[in-house]
């Protein structure tokens, strides 16, 4: 096939925008458009606006993009354009703008612009709460696990987050269709899909009678596909009634990324979270109950809003009672057009770079307890380079092997050292050692 043009595509944020990205990617491939790193004829800046600083990078990234791509046909999408246009359109250079939808339609758009030479120029942000869910499909991912979006959209309103209002309400993937997605991936090679959408943890809540544990069933009868693996997920989601339909998935990874974001009920009530701290312990303790090897990673987020240093020390206290091999600390940033930005109590910038020290020095003693009592264990690694890879319950392996990206192989675990594990392999023909 003929060479139609040359397109680029930068993507800022989380997996779904990641996603959506290779998404539009394989769109224009399958019609002869080649995708480059910069000099490309057209460009498209899939942007994110979970932070203030998001949105500022978001429109630095579109002025980069103007300069390495010179006259080319210039789109910007995502989350910081649904939240305003103006700032992008205002760029000089800057062709059209749309939101959080109809992003299958920017590879249509580049296709006819490469064809004729004629730019559709504008702005287009509509209501995502009238719109249905945008099917986007992906055949192939640049690691040795694919990541697989399910579903678009949060209800959640928590007082920081400014998502509810650039994703608009929850939408869910047909079950067939993640199903038929899932089984192009495996026979591609893909030995592992992670599941991912803006809350994965309500899929299913638009749908008449399906839900994530459904989905995660259905998945587990994929024929070659080994691992079923969950980005992150609310801690309200993994009760033990919902656990018990999940325990025989064979499949599913027993590793939970929590979003956690606080250890204090009080904290978690001023954030306006589904859960408290009780609910979370009483869940992670079943689940310890139904898988012999299990972990979590977590995010948690410091000097919220009216956290004072005791509240903060029972967060401290709550993560020690987790088996968590990592816990992403991040210091509470206001996000302008939220309900936190606005409460009293905001915590001095110093008290917060402090407290994100401790904590993290905190977990990285947890992550390491928790990796020294894996010593000694056998467990299959799934390797995503040549000599790194992960068991299915996370925990990072590195052996002195190389060639073995794509493989899942049986690994003697050694010590750690920062986080990595080092792995024995057994002798050549066995799976023991």
């Amino acid at each position: 096939m003929a060479v139609l043009g040359k397109a680029a595509i930068y993507t800022l944020g989380c997996k779904v925008n990641q996603y959506e990205s290779q998404a539009i990617s394989e769109l224009l491939e399958k019609e002869g458009v080649e995708i480059v790193e910069k000099g490309a004829d057209a460009a498209i800046v899939n942007t994110c606006a979970v932070t203030a600083e998001s949105e500022r990078k978001a429109r630095q990234t579109v002025r980069r993009a103007i300069r390495e791509n010179p006259g080319a046909y210039l789109l910007v999408t995502g989350c910081a354009s649904q939240n305003d246009a103006k700032p992008f359109w205002s760029i000089k250079g800057v062709d059209y703008v749309n939101g959080n939808r109809d992003k299958n339609a920017l590879a249509a758009q580049i296709l006819a612009y490469l064809r004729t030479g004629q730019k559709n120029a504008g702005v287009k942000v509509g209501d995502l709460n009238a719109l249905p869910y945008e099917k986007m499909e992906v055949s192939s991912s640049e690691r040795t696990r694919a990541y697989m979006k399910v579903e678009d959209g949060c209800e959640s309103k928590c007082a920081y987050c400014i998502i509810p209002r650039v994703r608009g309400r929850i939408v869910s993937r047909p079950l067939y269709d993640c199903v038929d997605e899932a089984k192009r991936l495996a026979a591609a090679g893909y030995k592992e899909i992670v599941l991912t959408g803006i809350e994965i943890s309500a899929y299913g809540q638009d749908l008449p009678g399906v839900g994530l544990a459904d989905l995660i069933c259905a998945l587990n009868d994929v024929d070659g596909l080994e691992r079923i693996r969950l980005s992150s997920v609310d801690p309200s989601l993994l009760r033990p009634e919902w656990i018990d339909k999940v325990k025989n998935c064979e499949k599913l990874a027993p590793h939970m990324h929590l979003s956690l974001q606080s250890g204090c009920d009080g904290t978690l009530r001023r954030m306006r979270r589904k859960y408290n701290t009780a609910q979370v312990l009483r869940n992670v303790e079943y689940m310890q109950k139904v898988w012999k090897h299990l972990h979590f990673t977590a995010d948690v987020i410091v000097g919220f809003p009216g956290e004072t240093d005791e509240e903060f020390e029972e967060t401290c206290a709550f993560v020690q009672k987790l088996p968590l091999l990592h816990t992403h600390v991040f210091a509470y940033s206001p996000r302008p057009q939220t309900e936190a930005a606005e409460m009293p109590g905001q915590v001095a910038e110093s008290v917060k770079s402090e407290r994100s020290a401790r904590l993290i020095a905190l977990c990285d003693g947890i992550r390491d307890e928790q990796l020294a009592s894996a010593k000694g264990r056998i467990a299959k690694v799934l390797f995503e380079s040549g000599c790194k890879g992960h068991t299915d319950d996370f925990i990072e392996v590195a052996v002195r092997e190389k060639g073995l990206q794509g493989q899942i192989r049986a690994v003697l675990l050694g010590e750690a050292e920062k986080g990595t594990v080092s792995g024995k392999l057994p002798p050549e023909g066995k799976d023991r050692i």
